[in-house]
């Protein structure tokens, strides 16, 4: 005769035989969820090894990585450098040509070196490198000409339709900057609609003279810091730059957001050292905000 007795936490009674069964089941049940909890969690930690990818050609620079949204973030570097007395006058009178070549890469697309020849006796050595979730950029600038360079600022272009989702029309309601109210969508500013040129918006730091920036319209909201970004199309990632010297943040008037890195020209001789990041992390503000106070001592 089997013995009944009652099986803890079952809401009938079976006997010995039927209980041993039922927690074998359970505990494989168990098991067989940590398994995939576990196989899971590799496959996360071998995407996070591998980090982000970087390649260069024909002025674009790609980042790319396993599970990015949109596949692959591309930056336009460099659309241009710029001479002072911009805001005003004619943008072709402005540019400043950036002949780039690519000097070096390494086979694991997570370094590049690139050489920028410009005004024409400036150069600028690019030293770019792909972390887990950012890109950092050491740039290296001297005047090896015997005049003063009036090389005052340039223009990394970061497309980021395919990061939102959106367009040229709607991008901007997943786009921010940081005033004074903290982490600021740009559709919430107060935009200006006069300039030379019309599309955009530029936000100007405090410090930047208001003759050197970008012909386009310049909002009267301030920026505080050299945050510009984007939330992903799906809310659950942040795309942002910053640079060390700012000249101006830029929505632009092709899916892009820019900061746009000062130089401030350049004496005979002069050398000057520039720093620059792209973040791709979860969305938190937060922590965003912490890394950038972190890298940049702000």
């Amino acid at each position: 005769m089997l013995d009944w007795t009652p099986c803890v936490d079952e809401s009938r009674s079976m006997n010995t035989q039927e209980c041993g069964v039922m927690r074998r089941s359970k505990c494989f049940s168990k098991l067989l969820a940590v398994a995939v909890a576990v196989l899971f969690l590799n496959a996360l930690a071998a995407n996070a090894a591998e980090g982000l990818r970087l390649a260069w050609t024909n002025n674009l620079l790609n980042i790319s990585a396993p599970g990015l949204p949109g596949g692959s973030v591309e930056i336009w570097y460099l659309e241009a450098f710029c001479r002072s007395g911009s805001t005003q006058r004619d943008w072709k009178q402005t540019v400043l040509p950036p002949p780039t070549d690519l000097v070096k890469a390494d086979k694991n697309k997570q370094r590049i070196r690139l050489l920028t020849r410009v005004d024409p006796n400036v150069e600028v050595t690019h030293d770019i490198r792909a972390k887990d979730d950012e890109v950092d950029f050491q740039l290296d600038v001297i005047n090896r000409g015997s005049d003063y360079s009036d090389v005052q600022w340039f223009q990394p272009c970061m497309r980021v339709d395919r990061f939102t989702g959106l367009r040229q029309s709607n991008y901007i309601e997943r786009s921010f900057i940081f005033t004074k109210d903290g982490l600021t969508m740009l559709d919430k500013m107060r935009r200006a609609e006069n300039a030379l040129y019309r599309g955009g918006q530029v936000y100007v730091p405090p410090h930047i003279k208001l003759n050197d920036v970008n012909p386009r319209p310049v909002s009267p909201d301030m920026p505080v810091n050299g945050l510009i970004g984007c939330v992903s199309g799906d809310g659950e990632w942040v795309l942002a730059t910053a640079w060390d010297q700012t000249q101006e943040l830029f929505q632009g008037v092709i899916v892009c957001l820019h900061n746009d890195p000062r130089i401030g020209g350049l004496q005979p001789g002069e050398r000057k050292k520039l720093q620059g990041k792209v973040y791709l992390i979860k969305n938190d503000p937060a922590a965003l905000l912490k890394r950038y106070q972190r890298d940049f001592g702000r």
